[in-house]
């Protein structure tokens, strides 16, 4: 991203010069729809994020400037005073939710673009709210944790721009370290760094965004929420977390044919998590591609969240011999997250692209990333 940019963009608007600050979009290695059931994630910070230069103004207002939709907005920190610009509202949020925790804020300029892609899955919003929330606990010496300045970005999305998101998305952007991944257990907000280096290994991350997202009849994050507490309630506990496949097959009677397919989804992905962590602590990235794959195809086949143009891209990689590929997200569209071995990078992307046109009449979009640290000053 270029930062030459912002400095002439925020010097030309307000005829001075900030500090800089910035952070993270995210990936998500393995760890899907665990989060509502107690379970773990295993995100990383990537190196694509947000920008943000910074000045306090010496007023009550807050004017910022949106270097990438080339969009200004002014407004107070009072509640009443909620811009109309959705772009706005994040900033906005994130000054009020620190002001609910005792914070004092005063007025800044500011002027920010990202580079983080839209709409693919790695959390734009997220890497936003984060560099506001790092930027005006220092600059305003607020003393705010780390872990209180990712629930304020969640608290942000909840409050004011009408998401109800869980807290990995936040979390990765503030706690990012290079070459580590983070297991995050989302019962207890315990969570620990492991190593993920796969250059030095030889292989490297890439995602190929599908351009598609389904229409969506109904609900179907709430259907396979209820699905799972409905299992748990059978077997006595408030999440899966924890059930085994022999306690799940000891009710299999008592629950329908779908409650039981998407709790085997979620049992089998608490195991595949924690496998994976123990084959990066011995440099295994052969087993960490086959459990990226067994949850590809029991999010396709049991928990049925993925759709025809992501399995489509999953087989290719499979095909191609790419180490490991699954949906990253939530479902019913955006990327496959993809585990390859350097030396076929470049066939498999060009195979991909090529067999992917001819099937859905264009190509997908290809990200390379490398895991990178959090939410820090430049």
């Amino acid at each position: 991203m270029n930062v030459n940019t912002i400095r002439e963009k925020f010097n030309e608007k307000f005829g001075a010069q900030g500090e800089l600050f910035t952070s993270p979009g995210r990936i998500n290695l393995i760890g899907e729809h665990t989060d509502y059931n107690g379970g773990f994630v295993f995100p990383g910070a990537i190196d694509k994020g947000m920008v943000a230069e910074i000045k306090l103004n010496d007023t009550d207002k807050v004017r910022a400037y949106s270097v990438d939709l080339d969009d200004y907005a002014e407004f107070g920190l009072n509640e009443e005073d909620v811009p109309s610009a959705s772009w706005a509202r994040y900033i906005f949020g994130v000054c009020r939710e620190i002001q609910k925790r005792g914070g004092k804020i005063e007025g800044f300029d500011t002027a920010f673009a990202g580079d983080v892609p839209l709409g693919a899955g790695m959390s734009s919003s997220a890497a936003l709210e984060s560099t506001f929330a790092n930027a005006l606990n220092e600059l305003f010496s607020l003393g705010i944790d780390r872990f209180e300045l990712a629930r304020i970005g969640q608290s942000t999305e909840h409050n004011y721009c009408g998401v109800k998101c869980g807290i990995m998305d936040q979390f990765a952007s503030i706690f990012g370290k290079a070459g580590h991944l983070m297991r995050l257990d989302c019962r207890s907000m315990e969570f620990e760094y492991f190593p993920f280096d796969p250059e030095k290994h030889g292989y490297k991350v890439v995602l190929l965004d599908s351009v598609v997202k389904h229409e969506l009849v109904g609900s179907p994050y709430n259907d396979r929420r209820a699905s799972c507490e409905r299992v748990a309630a059978v077997l006595g506990q408030e999440f899966l977390r924890g059930a085994t496949m022999e306690q799940l097959d000891a009710v299999k009677g008592e629950i329908s044919e779908e409650d039981y397919k998407r709790a085997r989804y979620v049992i089998g992905e608490e195991v595949r998590v924690l496998d994976v962590c123990e084959a990066l602590k011995r440099d295994d990235y052969e087993t960490v591609g086959k459990r990226m794959y067994e949850t590809h195809w029991g999010m396709s086949r049991d928990y049925e969240v993925s759709c025809e143009e992501l399995d489509f891209l999953a087989t290719v990689a499979e095909e191609c011999g790419v180490t490991g590929s699954r949906i990253m997200g939530g479902g019913f569209g955006g990327c496959t997250i993809n585990l390859v071995k350097a030396e076929l990078y470049d066939s498999f992307i060009a195979t991909a692209k090529s067999r992917f046109a001819e099937k859905y009449g264009h190509e997908p979009k290809v990200y390379s990333v490398v895991i990178s640290d959090g939410a820090r000053r430049l």
